[in-house]
């Protein structure tokens, strides 16, 4: 089993433009709210055949949010 780990992504939730972005970007690397669409690529090539021999590891897609 993988895990995917998704740090701040911009949702109805969350949005990029939302009240806790300056807090959220102040402590990230990359100064910006993830897209589903990144998060959905990460999602599709762990159930592709490319990582098929990948098992048992999680997969932080956070734009270093939690670095």
């Amino acid at each position: 089993m993988n895990v995917v780990q998704p740090g701040p992504v911009d949702t109805d939730v969350n949005p990029a433009d939302g009240p806790m972005k300056d807090i959220q970007h102040a402590v990230m690397a990359i100064k910006r709210h993830g897209r589903p669409a990144e998060v959905a690529g990460m999602v599709a090539w762990l159930a592709g055949p490319e990582a098929g021999f990948v098992t048992g590891a999680m997969h932080t897609i956070d734009g270093a949010f939690g670095a």
